[in-house]
């Protein structure tokens, strides 16, 4: 038989697949990931915001909104709190320098915003230990413990903890005491999975304690206690 190398499908029909060692063929489970955006999500999306407003608005009927009194040049209110959106990066101000907290963090999440489209996410819905796991996770290890080690030199608890409880759950897998049922289900979930799940965490913790736990002086304040503003 003559073969002839070439990638026109219709022109020779017949074709010869060479498989390596590593990458054995076999077809991973069908999980029904890919759908159309349209009109699957697109009407949950519609729904969704027709639910928000319409709650929002019996909201503002029912309840006022706690606005302060007219801004007065003279006087700045203490603390004065960013809106809550912000709140998050103003808590970071409080531990990092402004430099650090208000243009380095921020660039780089923006720069990350930009560039992560181009590479390739998503498109596979593989778990972090369903594919060769142990350089990533050595990888990541390293990761950790250097931002970790800046994390502690600066006292930002509240990026520790969330950071080091989403790497422990990450890591159950790879311990042998792991229950096999944990290990299971813990393994099917992407490496995007768990960077998404840190920085919602990491983001709640701190517009939650930026919101309810500063009062005077971006000092430390229990909410019953009356001095958060």
């Amino acid at each position: 038989m003559d073969l002839v190398k070439t990638s026109d499908a219709k022109a020779v029909p017949k074709r010869i697949a060479l498989i390596r060692r590593e990458a054995p063929a076999r077809l991973l489970e069908d999980r029904e990931e890919t759908w159309m955006t349209a009109p699957h999500l697109l009407i949950r999306e519609v729904i969704l915001f027709q639910a928000c407003v319409i709650a929002l608005a019996i909201v503002s009927l029912v309840f006022d909104a706690p606005l302060e009194g007219i801004a007065d040049p003279s006087h700045t209110p203490n603390p004065a709190k960013a809106p809550w959106y912000f709140l998050g990066l103003q808590e970071l101000l409080h531990y990092f320098p402004p430099i650090v907290a208000g243009i380095l963090l921020p660039a780089l999440a923006v720069i990350g915003i930009v560039v992560i489209p181009y590479f390739r996410i998503n498109l596979e819905v593989v778990g972090f230990y369903e594919r060769p796991w142990r350089r990533s996770l050595a990888f990541l290890t390293a990761l950790v413990a250097v931002v970790s080690a800046i994390l502690v030199a600066y006292h930002v608890w509240p990026v520790l903890v969330p950071t080091l409880v989403v790497f422990a759950a990450m890591s159950l897998p790879a311990l042998p005491v792991c229950p096999e049922g944990v290990k299971k289900w813990l393994a099917r979930v992407p490496l995007a999975d768990w960077i998404m799940h840190w920085f919602v965490s990491v983001v709640v913790i701190l517009t939650v304690i930026g919101t309810l736990f500063r009062g005077p002086g971006w000092s430390w304040v229990w909410p019953w206690a009356g001095g958060a503003h």
